[in-house]
C-alpha cells in the first residue's frame, strides 16, 4: 500500500496526483473507492488529491447515474477529467516532443529536424487526393482544410475578393496541435507550407502562426492563373464598355 508524502500533495505533475487524475483520463470517470483499489493508495490518500485536483480544475465530481435500487446509503460520486485536465497531458506531451526534437537537432543537424518535419507533414500529400475524390464538390483549399481538421487542426477557408490581379483565399486554421514545438522549430510550419504548396501547385504565403503568437495560423493561396486571368478580362472589358458609354454620351 502506498502512502502520501508531503511532495505528493503539489500541483497536477507530482507523481502521486498525476497517477491519479491519468488513471481517470486513461480508464473513465471513476470514484475514489475504484482509483485507491487501481492505484494501491488508501482511500483517504486519493480523496485529497481528488479535492486538490478538482480544486485546480483538472477534474470536476459529477452525481453518479441513477442506480437499479440496491446497496444503501449515499452513492459515490465519480471523478472525470475536464478539458483543461486533458489539455496538461497535451502540455507534458509537448515537452517531452521538445526535448526529443532537440536531442535530434544535437545529434543529426538542422537537415534531420527537416528530415523530419517533412515527413511530419507528410499527411497533406496523402490525405488531399483521397478527400477531393470523396467529395468532388470542395475547392482544393477547402479539400485541405478538411484534411487539417481530420488532423486536429480545426480548419476553415475564407474567399478573398479579386481585386485587380489579386484574389484567392485563406487557410485559417484555428488550432495547432504542434504549436508549442513549432515555437522552437519552425521547420515545422516551413515543412507545412511547403506541403500546401506542393499539393496545391502554386506558391502559397504563411501570414501568421499560432506558434508565434497569432491567434490563428493564415495562409494566403493566391487564384489559379486561369481565374485571375478572367477575372482581368471582364474587368478590362466592364472599362472597355465603361469608356464606350462615356464616348456615346
Amino acid at each position: 500500500m502506498e502512502f502520501e508524502t508531503p511532495d505528493d500533495l503539489g500541483e497536477l505533475g507530482q507523481p502521486t496526483r498525476e497517477r491519479v487524475a491519468r488513471s481517470i483520463l486513461e480508464q473513465g470517470p471513476s470514484t475514489a473507492a475504484a482509483l485507491a483499489a487501481r492505484l494501491d493508495l488508501t482511500p483517504a490518500a486519493v480523496r485529497r488529491h481528488l479535492d486538490h485536483l478538482v480544486a485546480d480544475g483538472a477534474l470536476e465530481a459529477r452525481e453518479p447515474r441513477p442506480h437499479d435500487g440496491r446497496g444503501r446509503g449515499r452513492p459515490a460520486k465519480v471523478f472525470a477529467i475536464t478539458e483543461a485536465g486533458r489539455d496538461r497531458f497535451d502540455q507534458q506531451y509537448d515537452d517531452l516532443a521538445v526535448q526529443a526534437i532537440r536531442f535530434l537537432a544535437e545529434t543529426g543537424g538542422d537537415d534531420a529536424v527537416r528530415a523530419f518535419a517533412e515527413r511530419r507533414m507528410s499527411f497533406i500529400e496523402e490525405r488531399f487526393a483521397a478527400v477531393l475524390a470523396a467529395d468532388p464538390g470542395l475547392t482544393p483549399a477547402e479539400a485541405l482544410a478538411q484534411v487539417f481538421t481530420d488532423q486536429g487542426y480545426v480548419a476553415g477557408v475564407r474567399e478573398l475578393p479579386l481585386m485587380g490581379h489579386l484574389g484567392g483565399e485563406q487557410l485559417c486554421q484555428q488550432h495547432c496541435p504542434v504549436s508549442h514545438v513549432a515555437h522552437e522549430f519552425p521547420q515545422l510550419c516551413e515543412a507545412e507550407t511547403a506541403a500546401i504548396s506542393r499539393v496545391l501547385g502554386r506558391h502559397v504565403q504563411r501570414l501568421a502562426t499560432i506558434a508565434h503568437g497569432d491567434g490563428v495560423c493564415t495562409t494566403s493561396i493566391p487564384a489559379p492563373r486561369d481565374v485571375v486571368a478572367t477575372g482581368s478580362a471582364t474587368d478590362n472589358a466592364g472599362s472597355t464598355n465603361q469608356k464606350r458609354e462615356k464616348v456615346t454620351t
